[in-house]
């Protein structure tokens, strides 16, 4: 309950509101740019100057080591599992989209860990950054196998229509360009680049970007996420007629994939602030760089339904009720 007395979750729920009641609120796309621009510029801050704290230590290591894993068995898990009940190239492009990670997410989790005054490490942004490319080349990688077999076996095994034609289409991308795109894609570079910046300059820095990384973090988020609601009520018509089992997939897939995030974290042996990260890292799906690289690189997957489950399903259920849930079972596991 106290994680809905937030401002920024308040904010949310407002947005969701105004959307559904079809209001004409609405927050022009340049604003909502520098949004999400200016948060993964202060989380990158946040980050670096952590770290400059802590130093690069063989924890920081093995936290970045579990979350590559992560991102490599969930994308798969979830493309052998999706594969029995949608064609080949919508299983693979929802195991992109779960496989990867949504910044808005987990900076809002990382919000509500500054308000419990739990401890994290600076190190998890880079653990965010870390898990966002390679869902996507994984992608490319079952789609481009997929377009090599004949359209009849496609077919047979659950292939989408864009094979009926007997010829299946031309890739949107190489795996080479995807991954260019998804290193030097702004948004992720910035996160890194501020990281740098925050590193380099330390507790200098940290004082001298406060009015700006700090103190305005929390009004900036609650702005965001108020477009984020306006967004996700825009988003829900597309969940229409979509199939059941995919439903229960947006609901229970992220809750299996924090779990098994939980468990690497106790085998792993981390701290609750970094296994809550973790979980809420591996929960979150992709509403925007994968959609954005899968239009391209998987033409024949459908948009409406990766796009409209991570948003419209698991999105606002992370945001209201993932965030504090994982982080109570991280601070129960790991304390």
């Amino acid at each position: 309950m106290q994680n809905f007395l937030d401002p920024a979750i308040l904010f949310f729920v407002f947005g969701v509101v105004a959307g559904t009641l079809r209001s004409n609120l609405d927050i022009p796309p340049a604003i909502s740019r520098f949004l999400s621009l200016y948060l993964l510029m202060a989380l990158g801050l946040k980050g670096g100057f952590a770290l400059a704290h802590s130093g690069l230590t063989a924890y920081v290591g093995i936290s970045l080591g579990a979350a590559s894993c992560l991102a490599i068995s969930v994308p798969v898990l979830g493309y052998w599992l999706l594969r029995k009940f949608v064609s080949g190239f919508d299983a693979a492009a929802l195991a992109a989209t779960y496989g990867s990670v949504s910044a808005v997410t987990f900076v809002t989790a990382v919000q509500y860990l500054d308000n419990q005054h739990l401890p994290y490490g600076g190190h998890m942004a880079a653990a965010m950054a870390l898990m966002e490319s390679p869902a996507i080349v994984m992608a490319v990688i079952f789609a481009s196998a997929l377009r090599l077999k004949p359209a009849a076996q496609v077919i047979a095994q659950g292939g989408g229509t864009a094979t009926l034609g007997g010829k299946p289409e031309s890739p949107g991308g190489s795996i080479g360009s995807i991954l260019h795109h998804s290193l030097t894609d702004g948004a992720q570079m910035l996160l890194l680049g501020a990281m740098l910046v925050g590193l380099v300059t330390g507790d200098a820095g940290k004082a001298a970007m406060q009015p700006f990384s700090g103190d305005l973090f929390k009004g900036m988020l609650s702005f965001f996420l108020l477009d984020m609601g306006l967004m996700t009520a825009r988003n829900l018509t597309q969940l229409r007629g979509k199939p059941p089992v995919l439903l229960a997939y947006a609901v229970v897939g992220p809750v299996a994939h924090a779990s098994l995030a939980l468990g690497l974290a106790w085998l792993l042996n981390l701290n609750a602030g970094d296994g809550a990260l973790l979980m809420v890292l591996a929960a979150s799906a992709s509403y925007i760089a994968v959609p954005a690289a899968l239009r391209y690189a998987l033409p024949e997957a459908n948009p409406t339904l990766y796009f409209g489950l991570s948003l419209g399903v698991t999105f606002p259920l992370n945001i209201l009720f993932g965030i504090p849930a994982y982080t109570a079972l991280a601070h129960s596991a790991l304390t």
